[in-house]
Parts: structure tokens; sequence; C-alpha cells
């Protein structure tokens, strides 16, 4: 048996890492330490053969080979070289790289996987004589090669394919539960505790059965890994086949030394759901610890059980067919637990936090989890008198009386008198009519529409300094007073939590729910939306320039960079713009854009919608020359999307990515330059050459005049 101990790191989706953290410590992992989607650990080679045969949670298992400076590819590559590959590789062994992250150095991760493979085959044909093969499908050893900031971690990766796929499920349904976030949230909320002390589990929206059949498998005392043919570590050269073979005949005796039980009970109203979930069962080998039938959640019976766990991912607007049908599901779902299983614990996992106030039940506590990139919160419940909620109307009247929340409606009417006036003036339907302004109250407020007005409100995340009961407790007196004080009804208040968005982030859908609402803003309409995205489509700092934009255009060749939903190519477009590209990554941006302009019956051949990763396409367009006589240039802060190669940050890049948006621009033209990073610092130096105007103060609306730095903009020309 191999005692030395080595460094680990496991993967995994966030909000399980913490779950995944326990696990580690079961299986012998020493000096632990959690980050948001991974934790590295210290171990024997059994603790990792442990993780990755016996994690639930984990998405992948990857031994350290250590840190490389990552300064420059010259570096890496010579790294990389230096160790000897003999350990790991036996003759005629098959190699796969993989590259995650970048910088300036290892831009796009393509070729930091091929510079990992050039280092390693020329190190083995100068030691061997012979370069392994490369197999991209199931190789023998599948390095890995992490790039962040100035550093690389390199890895071999043990687990060789993701661990969540377990293998049983035949079919997924339309919003498939991954299988180690289902397990995350199962371990979460107690229920290998609750099936030791003889209780049940119920799920009566069950879709295609992920949460029954990994409960199953928890009962089961069955190892996920044991249905794996294939493992990363197979053909390693330190691989110990028969310490391997041990664990694997340890765990099936577990599974074997288990009676069945059919503890696990789960229901649907679609019968197709009641058919894959028998089949999936089937398939996972748990027919006999699971029961599942066709039942609606309002005819759901409580079993014959003090001792149980309700847990559920809600359906989404799909799946019902409409989203008006949302509340009512969720009221549905609230009735029945209160009514009928007091004494249960439950856990409810949603992709629309906001829908679970019709629920009637205070959750004890709310978890941010991922699944794929949905954003979701996993709400955990004592189901007793204690956690019922009172009405709407009682609640609303009990905060409303508060002083701190009759401040903020105080400040929030004061506002509302002072900007609304010169809102009609400048005809703008949209805009903020609060920003932090008391900083115990760290709420940003937005106005959309004239005629049936929409409140758009946005939480910034308290640190994790402040006490979450007091930031609960302020959330609630300010979601209480904003219906009255702003003379919209509460249907119509719609809220998310701001905080510091990573790669794509901002971007990515919250929710499916499709409701749209058209606004107005300097007499053009745009389609925004308040529930699927962290952002509405339209920001409202960038309206003064928009306007610029338009007031620039006509007869120009018009490029719009990271186009968003494509409101700057709108504006262009109205200012009479010869011709526009707009390019973004997202086909969902684009068709809003598209219908943007449709809605303002701007489109046309002459207005070009491009989906692209920006920096990939601004490479491809160089040999063209100019061709722009006005561009706008608007980056994330910083963007690691799956869909782009590398990672692009943009105070570390904006320097280039203004060269290479210069080398499209005529001699006379003009480089509109925006970030909403707060800290960020243009390289003056780096640009000398360049004429640099700073407009940042001119582009900063009245009612964003509290937040001077919301933005910053510079526009950009030749010499």
């Amino acid at each position: 048996m191999d005692d030395n101990i080595r460094y680990w790191i496991a993967t995994a989706p966030v909000g399980a890492a913490s779950v995944l953290t326990e696990e580690l410590a079961q299986f012998g992992a020493i000096d632990i330490r959690e980050r948001s989607h991974d934790v590295k650990f210290q171990g024997t080679l059994e603790v990792g053969y442990r993780t990755c045969l016996w994690s639930r949670t984990a998405t992948r298992v990857l031994l350290s080979l250590g840190q490389l400076d990552a300064t420059s590819s010259k570096n890496v590559y010579d790294a990389v070289k230096k160790i000897d590959w003999r350990e790991h590789f036996t003759p005629g062994a098959t190699l796969a790289c993989v590259c995650s992250g970048g910088n300036e150095s290892i831009r796009h991760t393509i070729y930091g996987a091929q510079l990992l493979k050039d280092a390693v085959c020329d190190n083995l044909r100068e030691s061997t004589g012979t370069r392994p093969n490369v197999s991209p499908e199931r190789p023998d050893v599948l390095l890995h090669l992490h790039v962040e900031g100035q550093q690389a971690l390199l890895s071999v990766d043990f687990s060789g394919e993701s661990l969540h796929r377990r293998g049983y499920r035949l079919e997924g349904g339309r919003a498939p539960l991954k299988e180690n976030v289902a397990a995350a949230v199962l371990m979460r909320s107690g229920w290998p505790a609750i099936y030791e002390q003889g209780g049940l589990l119920l799920d009566p929206m069950c879709g295609s059965g992920t949460f029954l059949i990994e409960a199953a498998l928890m009962a089961m005392d069955a190892a996920p890994g044991l249905v794996h043919d294939y493992f990363g570590f197979k053909g390693w050269r330190g691989h110990l086949p028969a310490l391997w073979e041990r664990l694997c005949e340890e765990a099936r005796l577990r599974r074997a030394a288990r009676v069945p039980r059919r503890c696990i009970l789960g229901s649907d109203a679609d019968p197709e759901a009641v058919r894959m979930t028998l089949a999936n069962s089937s398939s996972a080998g748990v027919s006999d610890w699971v029961h599942v039938e066709k039942c609606d959640i309002v005819s759901v019976v409580r079993p014959a059980s003090d001792i149980g766990l309700v847990v559920t991912n809600p359906p989404y607007g799909e799946r019902i067919g409409a989203e008006t049908g949302l509340p009512e599901l969720y009221s549905a779902l609230g009735i029945k637990l209160r009514e009928s299983f007091k004494g249960w614990q439950a856990a409810i996992l949603t992709g629309d936090p906001p829908l679970a106030r019709n629920l009637g039940i205070y959750a004890k506590r709310a978890h941010r989890v991922l699944n794929g990139t949905l954003e979701c919160r996993l709400l955990r419940f004592e189901l007793n008198d204690a956690s019922e909620q009172r009405s709407s109307e009682e609640v609303r009247a009990d905060w409303s009386i508060r002083p701190g929340a009759q401040m903020f409606a105080n400040r929030l009417v004061k506002n509302l008198h002072r900007l609304e006036p010169w809102a009609k003036r400048e005809n703008i339907d949209c805009f903020r009519v609060y920003d932090a302004d008391m900083p115990e109250y760290a709420f940003a407020v937005d106005l959309y529409g004239h005629d049936a007005r929409q409140v758009y409100v946005q939480e910034y995340a308290p640190p994790k300094t402040v006490d979450q009961e007091s930031a609960g407790t302020r959330r609630r007196e300010v979601l209480s007073v904003l219906p009255e004080a702003l003379g919209v009804p509460p249907a119509q208040v719609h809220s998310r939590v701001r905080k510091p968005q990573k790669g794509s982030d901002q971007y990515q859908k919250r929710n499916n729910l499709g409701e749209r609402h058209v606004v107005r803003e300097g007499g053009l309409k745009f389609w925004v939306n308040f529930r699927d995205y962290l952002d509405t489509g339209l920001f409202l700092d960038h309206r003064m320039m928009r306007q610029m934009l338009r007031d620039w255009a006509k007869d120009m060749d018009f490029l719009n960079l990271f186009c968003y939903t494509g409101s700057a190519t709108v504006y262009a477009a109205a200012g009479g713009a010869r011709s526009s590209v707009s390019v973004d990554l997202s086909n969902t941006y684009l068709d809003w854009a598209h219908e943007n302009l449709i809605l303002n019956g701007l489109e046309g051949p002459q207005h070009e919608l491009c989906r692209e990763d920006c920096l990939q396409w601004l490479e491809d367009q160089l040999p063209g020359g100019p061709r722009f006589d006005l561009i706008f240039l608007d980056p994330p802060t910083f963007s690691n999307s799956k869909r782009m190669e590398g990672v692009l940050d943009v105070q570390r890049d904006h320097v280039g990515m203004i060269r290479r948006s210069l080398a499209l621009l005529r001699p006379a033209g003009r480089l509109v330059f925006s970030t909403n990073y707060t800290r960020f610092k243009l390289d003056a130096t780096a640009l000398a050459d360049l004429t640099v105007d700073d407009i940042s103060a001119r582009t900063i609306p009245k009612d964003f005049e509290r937040n001077a730095k919301i933005h910053r903009c510079f526009v950009i020309g030749l010499r």
C-alpha cells in the first residue's frame, strides 16, 4: 500500500463544496481547504481512490503535480518539460491534455492544452525515444492545466470523466437536475440521518426521478463510482490495481449488506415524468427502494411516518405550460406542506426564489446552488406552526410601521418627487429612484414604464461580516413599503440580489419565464425582462452615452462590440447610421437585439448581427483593415464563458482590446470605450500615442449622480 501523502483538488458545483468537505473528511483527507467551487486537501492514494469511488458531490478529482510559473508560455513549457514523465506514463500509454483559465500569456485554452502536450511529448521523446499517442477519448493519462493569474496548477485528472454521470439516466426531461447537485441537496437536508431513523422521503414533483434515485443510492450504501468502467488513473503509471480492487470489493459488500426498504416515494402530475422515473430507477437498480405514481400536488397523501423529508425541484414554466401557473403551483405546494406534513422536514430547490414567497412558510436556511449554469436557491424548512407565515397584508402592515421602514419610505417619496418632474421633461420612462442613499439600506431601486409601472429592486449583497438576520430584516422592510411609496401593486415589484459577477454570470439566465415589457427611452422602444436575468436588458446608466452615439452616428458605419441586447445599435440606427455590425457570443441577446431593432422599425440587411467571441472576431477582421467610423466597446469586467477561448479581464486586457478595435477604425473615426468596473484605471502610458478624452462625468445621468463611479467612458481616436 502507498502511504505517501499527496496533494489533491476535488471540484464540485457551486453550493456543494461544504458538503464535499464533509465527505472528504470521512475518506481520511487532511488539511482540507474549501473554496466556492472546489476543495483542496491532502491524503494518500487510497484517499484519492475513495473520493473517486464514494463521493456523491464531487465533479472531478485531480492529483496535483504542483504550481508552475505562468508569467510566460515559455516558462510553462520549460517547467512542464523538466518533470520526469516516465513516473506517470507506461510505454504505449495514450495522452490527452486540457486547459482551463488563462492570462495574458496563455489567452486560449486550446493553446494552453497544446503547450502542455508539446512539453510532455518532447520530454518523453528525449528520455525514452518515443512519444505518447494523443487520444481525446478516454486516454490512459489525462493531464489538466489550470491557469490563474501568474500561476498555473498542473494535475493528473483521476476521475477522467465527470463523476456526476452515474450512468442510470436514460432520459432527463427538459431541465434535468445534475446528479451531484441532487446528492448535495439531499445530504445538506439531512436525508442520510432521516433514513437511519427509519424515516421516509417524498418528492411530489419528481420529474425524471433524480432526487429519488440519489436518495435510494444513499439508503443502499451504494458507491457511485462502482458504475464507472473508466477512470483517469487506470492507465497512470502510479496506479495500484490491487488497492483499487480491494476498495471496490469493500464497496460491493457494503451495498449487498443493505436490505431493500421501500422508503422513497415519488409522484408527478405528468404521466411522462412518471414513466421516465420508473425507467431511470430500473436502470439504476433501485426499483426495490422506490415507489412512484401519477398524482398532482393537491392529491398527495402523507405517508404513515412521523419522520420524513419532502424534497423537490418544482418544474419550470415550459413543464407546466405557462408562467402564470407558477405562483399557484407554489401556493398549492405550500398548502400541502403546511396542512399535511407538520413534523417533517422540507427542502425546496427553486430557480426563482421570489416564487417561494407563495409557499407561505418561513425557511430556516437558504443556500445558493448552481445546477449547471442556472442559479438556484435551496430553501430548507421545519414544518411546524412557528414556520407558517401570516398573510402578505399582515406582514406588510407589520414591517411598514418599523422606524427603519418608515425612513426608507420617506426617502423614496422624497426622491420620486424630485426626479419625476425631471424624467417627464426629458421624456424618460425608466430611471433610478434610489441608490443606497441610506448606507444601511443598500439597495438600488429603478422605475420602468409610465402607465403600468414596474419596480426593479437590486439588493447589494451584504459582506459576510454583516449579520444575515439583520440584512434579512432590512430586506423585508424595504419590500414592505415599496408598493405604497411608489404607487405600484406588489406583483409589479421584482427583486434581485446584486453581487460581483464573474465570467458571463451577469448575462446568464436565472429563469425561463419569458415575461417581457416594452419601455421607452429617448423616443425609442426597448424590450425588458424583470424575471429571467440579473439585468433587465437596458442599462439605465448608459442613457446619455447612447444619446451621444445617436448624435455621432449619421452616415457612419457603426460597430458595437459585446453588444448585449443591442440598445446602442438601436440608437445608432435611429441616428442615421449607414450600417452597423453588432457582435456578441449569446444567441439569446442577439435575438433580443434583433427584436429591439424590429420594435423600432429599424431592421434591415444593413444592420448585421454576428454571434462570435468578440476578441476572436477582432483578430479575424484585422486583415480587412479599417471599415468603421464609430465603434462602441463595452466589455464585461471579467469573462471566462465556456464558449470563449481564454479569460477576459477588462483591467488587464483593455489596452489590447482598444488597439485591436482601433485597427478597424477609419482615420477620423471615434472609439467609445466604456466599463462598469468601479476600480478601473486607464493605462494612459500604453495609449500615449492616441487621443483620449475622459467623458465619464458627462455621461452620468442625473438619477445616477450619487454613484459617479457607476461607469467610466472614454472617446479614443488616432492622432
